[in-house]
């Protein structure tokens, strides 16, 4: 089992990557707890949940808007949970979305941690204090920036995701290694039968990895006001073609990933070798679907996007493998290169 800290001006969060699930009781207060889950975690886990009450919501993203947060909050009420009290996440990233907001919002913050059911939500969303819910179209936009005080990632959790669910979470992890890993990447490259047969052992040594780099990153930077931008690699092409075409978040962070990549090495950035590996990776675990948007609809989403300050976006490119820098573009800049990628298509 590994331990890695996040450290900032207020807070600590530890993540165990390794830890057996089962075994988060240890982690939490002696009263005042309730778990947040998912109908789908509920089905499978729910039988071994520790002994306290349980909130259950509707998988996906469908459950992240302020409604069902106001529902959650009456509930916390109903079960007696006052400032004292702790929200325990068990799932995915949504359901790490919703719980940090919540607990961030009720009676002006409480408690929370989580246990971490996905790849996606292991690798990336439930590390870091970014939770929040979308506002209509727009992702993510009503939100907080709170640590948990621990996230369990246990890899044996990830043998019942279905395989749209493993893959999802799979290109987050490119994500963090086309940005600031060069040597995972190559890990990545080289390890294809292992990763796609859900090795334990290899899934743990790539969540350590990727959570390691994502410490640092939060620890430096954890309002993201410089560095932090970074990890939006593929999210701002990936969150309209996400929200366009309702498709899994990473998906659409690789279609995302696709597009940033061919713009990095349009303007020189990158070179065409590197390129094409980093495109090839995203082939080879079938994540490059064709799930390109008119030219209309990208623009209308954009200008919505969080990123946005006036007529420019922190857009992320990357410099190489294992490097990505940010540089502030304008909206119609991007506009129309995805204009021209469209053309050669």
């Amino acid at each position: 089992m590994e331990k890695i800290f996040i450290n900032t001006p207020y807070t600590k969060s530890e993540i165990l990557v390794g830890q057996s699930w089962d075994s988060v009781s240890e982690l939490l207060p002696e009263a005042g707890v309730v778990i947040l889950t998912d109908d789908n975690v509920l089905k499978l886990y729910g039988d071994s949940f520790p002994d306290v009450p349980v909130l259950s919501v509707t998988p996906g993203e469908v459950s992240k808007k302020l409604s069902v947060v106001e529902s959650l909050a009456a509930k916390l009420m109903e079960n007696g949970i006052d400032r004292s009290g702790f929200i325990l996440a068990i799932g995915g990233g949504v359901v790490c979305d919703i719980a940090g907001f919540l607990a961030a919002v009720y009676m002006r913050g409480i408690r929370c941690g989580f246990v971490s059911t996905s790849l996606l939500s292991q690798v990336d969303a439930s590390t870091g204090g970014k939770n929040g819910v979308n506002l209509g179209s727009t992702k993510n936009m009503i939100g907080t920036i709170r640590q948990p005080e621990f996230v369990v990632c246990d890899p044996s959790m990830l043998s019942t995701l279905p395989d749209d669910e493993f893959l999802s979470g799979l290109s987050e992890l490119i994500k963090t290694a086309v940005i600031g890993d060069k040597d995972l990447f190559e890990i990545i490259e080289n390890s294809r039968k292992e990763i796609l047969e859900r090795d334990s052992d290899m899934l743990t040594m790539l969540i350590t990895q990727a959570v390691s780099f994502k410490s640092r990153v939060v620890t430096e930077d954890e309002k993201e006001t410089g560095l932090r931008r970074i990890l939006n690699f593929g999210h701002t092409f990936g969150h309209a073609i996400e929200l366009q075409r309702g498709i899994k978040h990473g998906f659409a962070v690789a279609s995302g990933m696709e597009l940033a990549t061919e713009f990095s090495c349009e303007i020189g950035l990158i070179s065409s070798d590197e390129k094409n590996r980093i495109i090839s990776v995203l082939n080879y675990f079938n994540l490059l679907e064709q799930q390109y948007i008119t030219e209309s609809e990208m623009e209308k989403l954009i200008v919505h996007d969080k990123k946005k300050t006036g007529a420019s976006i922190h857009f992320v490119f990357t410099e190489g493998i294992g490097k990505a820098t940010v540089k502030k573009i304008t909206v119609s800049d991007i506009l129309d290169f995805y204009k021209r990628f469209r053309q050669k298509r």
